[in-house]
């Protein structure tokens, strides 16, 4: 367990709630887990293939509407290395913004172009907001048809929070630019 790939982990996570094809997790990786996951298809078909290697996922092929599609499917030892994944302590929560990158290198460019890369992120991090508060609503309206909708609550709580700081700190931070260049 110690070499575990966290996309594995990924997958089998997805798994759990329902069979997918590889187009489909990647669909749910770019959708419901793109703000605080993500990955490539050059990742995710390699692990699949290793999945079903090791038991831990099977595959079956799906001819219908003449296309040949691969289905997925999590096994019970796919379920059990699953939980002892979960189990283990964080290795390591990281956060990578390339507007902070560039943000800390800002001397050279100068507070408009600055201002510039943080207004950009401000209307990206709008957009973002909405789908999330969206999300929350629609999570809240069916807490009790599956506990795990409390999860993606969870998951979606962080993001709302976490964005409406994202907003504040755009507001103080083009304020602070602004107010150097007087």
């Amino acid at each position: 367990m110690a070499n575990e790939k966290k996309i594995d982990c990924v997958i089998l996570g997805l798994l759990c709630h329902e069979e997918l094809t590889g187009y489909e997790i990647k669909k749910r990786i770019n959708t419901t887990l793109k703000y605080f996951w993500s990955a490539s298809y050059g990742s995710i078909y390699p692990a699949l293939n290793d999945l079903v290697n090791r038991g831990l996922a099977t595959k079956r092929e799906d001819t219908e509407n003449k296309r040949n599609k691969l289905i997925y499917t999590i096994t019970d030892d796919g379920r059990k290395y699953l939980k002892e994944w979960l189990k283990l302590p964080v290795v390591k929560d990281e956060l990578r913004y390339e507007t902070l990158l560039k943000l800390f290198f800002g001397n050279e460019q100068g507070a408009e172009q600055a201002i510039s890369h943080i207004e950009a992120f401000e209307e990206k991090t709008k957009k973002e907001l909405q789908y999330l508060l969206g999300a929350e609503k629609k999570l809240r309206e069916c807490l009790d048809d599956d506990i795990a909708h409390k999860y993606y609550l969870l998951t979606v709580e962080f993001g709302i929070k976490t964005y409406g700081a994202y907003l504040e700190w755009c507001k103080e931070a083009k304020k602070l630019l602004t107010d150097i260049g007087e």
